[in-house]
C-alpha cells in the first residue's frame, strides 16, 4: 500500500506512548498497532480528527504518500 502511517515519528516527538494516545483517542491499543505497522486497510475520518486533535497535529503529518505498485488498489476510472 503506497500510503504510510508516520505514527511513531509522531509519537516519539510528542513524548507520548501508544497507550497514553489510545486512551486520550478511545480506539484500543491493537487497533492504533494495526495503523502503525501499516496493517491497517483503512482509517475512519472520526479517527484521523481525533488522532490529530490529541497529537496537535494535521492529517499530512500522519500519513505520508509513497509512489510504488498499487496493484490491489481499484482503477477508479473503471467503477
Amino acid at each position: 500500500m503506497p500510503i504510510r502511517v508516520q505514527l511513531d515519528r509522531i509519537l516519539l516527538d510528542k513524548r507520548m506512548s501508544l497507550t497514553e494516545l489510545a486512551d486520550r483517542v478511545g480506539v484500543t491499543i491493537a487497533n492504533l498497532s494495526i495503523l502503525k505497522t501499516g496493517k491497517a486497510r483503512a482509517v475512519r475520518f472520526s479517527t484521523l480528527a481525533a488522532l490529530c486533535r490529541e497529537l496537535d497535529c494535521q492529517p499530512g503529518d500522519l500519513l505520508n504518500y509513497e509512489a510504488g505498485p498499487s496493484d490491489d488498489l481499484p482503477d477508479l476510472d473503471e467503477a
